[in-house]
This record gives C-alpha cells, sequence and structure tokens, in this order.
C-alpha cells in the first residue's frame, strides 16, 4: 500500500527547520542528495541548496522561515469593509436592503458589497470570504409571513414557561403532537453516476399516501396512530383516547391550530379528563416551534430510502416500521430539541438510550 507523504512545501516553519536540520545530519554521514530528498519528500535541488549554504555559513547561513506576502494582504476588501457586510448580512434580510433574494446567497452578497463597498468581486471570491467569515449554505427554516413576532414572543416568554411548570408542579408530562402524510413519491436521497448518466428509479404509475398523527417529548417517547382519509375530530378523539390510556402521568398536549384540534366534539371529551390530560395551543402559523414537525421530516426523508413502494399497504408497513424503529431511539428524537427554533422546549436531563 503507497502512503501519502505531505510534501515539504506544505509544511509549517517549525517542520521544514527539522527537515533542515535532517538534511544536514544525512548529508555529514555521507548520504547522497538524492537518497535525503527521496526519504524527506522534498526535491534533491533543495537538499543541494541547504547543504551549500551550511558548507558556505554554518547553521546561520540556512533558510529562515518560508517568505511570502503578510496574511491578507492582496484582499479585496479592507477589515473594516468586511465588518461592515457581516454586521448586515448579520442583521438585515435581502430585502429589507431592497435586493432581490430571498435569502443570502453568493449573489445575493455580491450585490450587498457591490452597493456598501462600491467594488464588484467575482462570485468564486465573494464564496471564498463567505466560508473565511464563518458562514455555510444550509437550509432554511420556513416561516410563515402571517406569523405573529408578538404572539410568539409571548408563548416563548409567559405561556409555555407557564405550561412547563405546571407540568412539573402536576407530574405530568409535556407531549407535542401533529399530524403528516407519507407519499408514495418521497424519495430524498440521491444516487452516484457518471455524469450525464442520470440514476433511474423505477415508481408505480399511481400515486398513493398514508397519514399520521404522533407525539413526542423531549426524553425521546414517541407515540404514534397510522389512518386513513383526513383528520376528523372522531379520529383525533381516537388518538387523545390512545394516549391517555398508556400514560402513567397527566399528559400536556401542545398542538397547532387545526380547527379539528379545538373542536366542539373534542372539548366536550376533554372536559373531564382534566387530571389526565390537557391541550395546549401553540401560536398561528408557528409550525417551526413544535417539535414534532422535525419528527415528520426525519420520517419522510427515510421513508423510501429503500425503494419506492408499489401499493397504499406496503407504504403504511414501511411507516409503521420506521416508527417502531424511531420509537425505540429516544436519543435521536430527543436530539431535534436541539434545533435552535426548539431549543426553548429541550430539557437538560439526561436521555436514556
Amino acid at each position: 500500500m503507497d502512503l501519502d507523504v505531505p510534501k515539504g512545501r506544505s509544511e509549517s516553519n517549525d517542520v521544514l527547520e527539522a527537515l533542515r536540520l535532517r538534511a544536514i545530519h544525512a548529508w555529514q554521514l555521507g548520504y547522497a542528495g538524492v537518497d535525503i530528498a527521496a526519504i524527506l519528500c522534498v526535491r534533491e535541488e533543495t537538499v543541494s541548496r541547504w547543504c551549500t549554504k551550511f558548507e558556505q555559513g554554518g547553521p546561520n547561513a540556512l533558510p529562515g522561515n518560508r517568505t511570502g506576502r503578510p496574511q491578507g494582504s492582496g484582499r479585496l476588501l479592507e477589515p473594516e469593509q468586511e465588518r461592515a457586510v457581516q454586521r448586515l448580512i448579520d442583521t438585515k434580510s435581502p430585502q429589507e436592503l431592497r435586493i432581490p433574494s430571498a435569502l443570502w446567497t453568493r449573489s445575493a452578497v455580491q450585490e450587498l458589497i457591490s452597493q456598501h463597498v462600491g467594488r464588484h468581486l467575482p462570485i468564486r471570491t465573494v464564496g471564498e470570504y463567505l466560508r473565511r467569515w464563518g458562514y455555510t449554505p444550509q437550509k432554511p427554516v420556513r416561516k410563515a409571513y402571517k406569523q405573529d413576532p408578538a404572539e410568539v414572543a409571548e408563548w416563548l416568554e409567559k405561556t409555555y414557561p407557564e405550561i412547563e411548570r405546571r407540568a412539573s408542579a402536576e407530574g405530568g408530562e409535556i407531549h407535542w403532537g401533529d399530524e403528516t402524510g407519507v407519499r408514495s413519491t418521497s424519495q430524498h436521497s440521491r444516487g452516484y453516476a457518471h455524469a450525464g448518466d442520470t440514476p433511474e428509479m423505477v415508481v408505480s404509475g399511481s400515486r398513493f399516501s398514508v397519514n399520521m398523527i404522533s407525539t413526542l417529548t423531549n426524553q425521546g417517547k414517541v407515540r404514534w396512530m397510522v389512518y386513513e382519509g383526513r383528520m376528523n375530530a372522531k379520529l383525533f378523539i381516537v388518538f387523545l383516547t390512545r394516549l391517555i390510556a398508556g400514560a402513567t402521568r397527566k399528559i400536556f398536549l401542545v398542538v397547532d391550530n387545526l380547527s379539528v384540534h379545538d373542536a366542539a366534539a373534542v372539548d366536550k371529551w376533554l372536559a373531564d379528563k382534566k387530571d389526565k390530560i390537557e391541550v395546549f395551543y401553540l401560536p398561528k402559523y408557528a409550525a417551526e416551534r413544535n417539535p414534532d414537525e422535525y419528527l415528520n421530516g426525519d420520517v419522510k426523508a427515510n421513508i423510501n430510502v429503500d425503494g419506492l413502494p408499489k401499493d397504499r399497504p406496503e407504504l403504511k408497513g414501511k411507516l409503521r416500521r420506521l416508527m417502531q424503529k424511531l420509537s425505540k431511539l429516544p436519543r435521536r428524537i430527543a436530539s431535534y430539541f436541539k434545533h435552535k427554533c426548539i431549543a426553548y422546549a429541550a430539557t437538560p436531563e439526561p436521555v436514556s438510550s
């Protein structure tokens, strides 16, 4: 097996100094320059130059640290300009600065630099600046434009802390619930192939889906139910009945504002069960604050990794098996709460494996 050894020019100044001293020592022992170069992975001409310098003036004549322009020299933006651009990226959206882009992309930052610094940088250079500043391309969190920031702030600062306080005082357990549907065509993975030779996947001629309602806790517990058709008050009550039947503690259930969740029939069913379950509602259009949405994303990303289903029963079986697997992975479920939008609901308590 060939060993991949770094070239001398890629080493630090300290390593280069050690290489020079070893080369001189080997030369004094009588080794040939070509052998020394091969062992140290440097050019033979470099070894010859080191030995000549040493012969002419001793150790002090050996080359010092590598020369070159100082770090940061030759950059197209001044340090203060760089800081100004970063402040704008961190505090403003492209729309606020009248830049036609939904997100801070390389093109958007290129336009930002052009507007506020007066310099047009190549798109590749913009990418290098972003990398140097610590920015990385990331999938955005979707947030509805109808969302009320004041309502979300009240939820984070008052409503949820009160739910948390009550759950602790009453020995209860907070569950987060949501519905989702998985489609037969859901496929998020990619396959390798030669350039221009796009891989093919055999799919069914028809499309179908299966629905699921689930809850999870920040300790990694998952409860779920697969159902057909649309969610309605009757189905929601069926799930709530199953949820409290298997519970040993009172459940504080947090769901979104789907009309089914606060239907009259549901309110009537809940009325005499406040010692077992209470339902609370997230701010409107704030799906990113619901940890169960991240479970839904996990399911959709992995439901068909082993191939697309041929019919609805097969899809339903795949969903059940995947949920059974996730139910046995509390650390994975609890990891959803590490997301910045969900961190407010995380727990510092250890999660069992």
